[in-house]
Formats: C-alpha cells, sequence, structure tokens
C-alpha cells in the first residue's frame, strides 16, 4: 500500500529541517514543492537528507522516500499532486505566501472533480493568521463549483511554529542542522466535519492566540533585539551579542515587559512565564545554533510594523498597564538605526529618514501616532542610540 502524500511548499532549511521532518516521522511521502531548480534538481537525484541537532552529540536522521517538484517550471505537476493530498504545508515566508494561492486553487479545482476526500492545508510562517491570509488568496481563484468543495472537504487551520535554524554551510547542499527545541500548534477546525492527521511532534489546541503571540512576543521579540543592539555594537553573532551583560540586560528587558502583557492577557503562570523566557535565552545562547545578526535582522520594515514583534505588543502594553513600554520602544529605534547594506529594507527605512524626515518614518512604518507617549519614547530612544 502506498504512503499517504504530504506536500510541503519551501524546500528551504525550515522545510526540510522542521516541517518536513515530521511529515517523515509520521509515514507520509513528502513532496517538495520550490522554485530553485537545483535544489528541487538535487532532492530528486538523492532522495534522501540528513537533518542533524545542534548539539553536542550532534544526533542525525536519515529523511528519505521523498521528491520534489519545480512549482515555476511544472505546474501541472504540481496541481495533480495537490489533487491526490491529505496534508499541504509551507514554510516560504509571509511575503511570497499569496503567490502559492494559484497552484492551490488549481489543484483544489481538480479535487472538485473527483471522489471527495479532505485537505488540511497549514501555512508554517512567521506571521499571525498565516493560513487564513493563504485561504483569502485562495479562495478568488475557485470556481463557484471549487469554492462549495472546498467550504466542505478543506480547512485552513492557522499555526504557530517555533524552530532556529542558522545560516549554514554543508558539502550536501541538502543537509540541514536543526536546534533540538521545536513547537508546531495547530488551531483544531471549528466544525466537526474534517479532522486533522495526526502528525508526529504537533499539538491541536482550541485557541491558538495565546501561543502564537508567546512566541511571537518571546522568541522573535528577544531574537530581534539581540540582533539589532548586537549589529550597533560591531558584535558579529547573536551567540556572542547574548553574552554582552548590556544586550542580555536590554532583551530580558523587553521580554519581562511583553511576559508582563501576557500574563495579563492569557493568565499565563508567572514563574511557568519566567522559566519559558529563561530557555528562550538559552537557545539564543546555544554555540551550535549561533545566527549572524545581519540575518536575524534583516528586512527591519516588516519587523517593526504594526502586527509585529515590537510595535503590536508595545502597544497592547500601553492599553494594558497605561504606561509606556521603555525596553520595547528601544528596540523600535535600534531596528530604525540598523544600516546594514546588504538588506534592502535597511536601506529603504535609511532612505525614507533621510528624504522624509525621522516623524514621518516612525509613523509611517509603525503605525505609532505622533504626539503619543510611545512616539515620544521610540523618538527620544533614537536620538540617544544613533
Amino acid at each position: 500500500m502506498s504512503k499517504p502524500i504530504a506536500i510541503q511548499f519551501g524546500a528551504g532549511n525550515i522545510g526540510r529541517g522542521f516541517i518536513g521532518w515530521l511529515l517523515h516521522e509520521s509515514g507520509y511521502h513528502v513532496i517538495f514543492s520550490d522554485v530553485n531548480a537545483d535544489l528541487v534538481d538535487e532532492i530528486n537525484r538523492q532522495k534522501q537528507y540528513d537533518v542533524i541537532l545542534a548539539e553536542e552529540n550532534q544526533t542525525t536522521t536519515v529523511i528519505n522516500d521523498i521528491s520534489a517538484i519545480n512549482s515555476q517550471k511544472n505546474p501541472e505537476q504540481l496541481q495533480a499532486a495537490i489533487k491526490e493530498a491529505e496534508i499541504i504545508t509551507t514554510a516560504v515566508g509571509p511575503t511570497v505566501l499569496p503567490y502559492l494561492a494559484e497552484n492551490l486553487a488549481a489543484g483544489i479545482e481538480l479535487r472538485a472533480n473527483e471522489q471527495p476526500s479532505s485537505l488540511v492545508i497549514i501555512a508554517c510562517e512567521n506571521m499571525i493568521g498565516g493560513s487564513e491570509s493563504l485561504k483569502e488568496a485562495v479562495y478568488p481563484l475557485l470556481s463557484d463549483k471549487g469554492v462549495a468543495y472546498a467550504d466542505k472537504y478543506v480547512r485552513f487551520p492557522n499555526a504557530a511554529v517555533d524552530r532556529i535554524v542558522p545560516d549554514q554551510h554543508h558539502d550536501n547542499p541538502l543537509t540541514v542542522m536543526v536546534e533540538p527545541f521545536y513547537e508546531w500548534v495547530v488551531e483544531k477546525p471549528k466544525d466537526e466535519g474534517i479532522t486533522i492527521p495526526t502528525i508526529s511532534g504537533m499539538k491541536l489546541v482550541d485557541d491558538l492566540e495565546p501561543y502564537i503571540e508567546r512566541k511571537l512576543f518571546t522568541v522573535n521579540t528577544g531574537h530581534a533585539v539581540t540582533a539589532y543592539l548586537g549589529y550597533m555594537k560591531e558584535i558579529e553573532s547573536i551567540e556572542d551579542a547574548i553574552h554582552n551583560e548590556r544586550i542580555l540586560f536590554a532583551v530580558r528587558s523587553a521580554l519581562e515587559e511583553t511576559g508582563a502583557l501576557l500574563i495579563k492577557k492569557y493568565q499565563f503562570s508567572k514563574k511557568e512565564h519566567e522559566e519559558y523566557i529563561d530557555k528562550i535565552i538559552n537557545r539564543f545562547k546555544n554555540p551550535y545554533i549561533s545566527d549572524y545578526v545581519v540575518r536575524v535582522g534583516r528586512s527591519p520594515i516588516r519587523k517593526i510594523g504594526a502586527n509585529d514583534r515590537f510595535v503590536m505588543p508595545a502597544k497592547q502594553y500601553v492599553e494594558a498597564f497605561n504606561t509606556t513600554p521603555k525596553a520595547l520602544s528601544h528596540a523600535i529605534a535600534a531596528a530604525l538605526l540598523f544600516t546594514y547594506d546588504g538588506d534592502h529594507e535597511a536601506n529603504d527605512l535609511q532612505k525614507a529618514i533621510k528624504e522624509n524626515g525621522l516623524d514621518a518614518t516612525i509613523t509611517a512604518y509603525t503605525g505609532i501616532e505622533p504626539y503619543t507617549k510611545l512616539f515620544e519614547e521610540v523618538k527620544e530612544a533614537y536620538l540617544e542610540l544613533a
């Protein structure tokens, strides 16, 4: 009997080292879909790859029974695979996610003409509501018949994912190293009609929001603060940056602010959340997964957006406690000071500050209104750090 099919959009390090691995461990034949022709060809040639845990023993797992499709060159082949799949996952990045919609819609149309069977599509991205966002891109491309089919048989449950995969190079281009820690939390569909397949390492919950915000406001916030302050001090790696006492203090201060918010908002145990913060900081200290601050800090415009790791908790903090979060304000300022030439968003941000002024840039990119206490705190921090 042939194995059920899982499709993983994105054959990069996260796709292979995290989601693809867990799908393989759950008994699926995993088909990777990517636009990188060399990567696709290599997967189809080797038909397996190694995942190495970033720890002293460097335990290695062989992932086999895999194949790959070039979604750009062979869309019909991909759509035919979508017709047969039981589960589809993504790890392509929030900006690329909408571009998957066309092939997904075409594949769903093919399913609508066959014997009905359920399909679960999960966006495993660093964003809130990723699967819902993907659904909103897919549905307008469906026919009335496709919409009726999708309403009945297709579900897009949102997910929160967490695993650090550092920048790396290996002799074998498919080999990937990942940290031992991971978290994959998926929201249960509200209706009884469709159940999510049992996936090794996946946790199903009734309400995803607390897990998404805990991860975003702790892991992503802490990682980015470490990167931007490390860059300002001309420190190259996350590991070296987090061992700097001043940076460690700033990171912990920011996570204490987001932690206070999360504890109040979701009634998390104070003791358990403090232990979670300690665990996250210790992950940043892991010498086997240390990353470059310029890579972790890339895309500062996205990171200072109104619904991302700095501004979203900062605004909620103001509402919850009627006071301004100083550490988060400094973090936003540090992101505004990320001047790395190798990142186009950093270049665009610096250009905006130069041409439009600091005040207009803060409001344009963060959504923080002028003359508010949070705005003044961010501006003051910027002038202090500059």
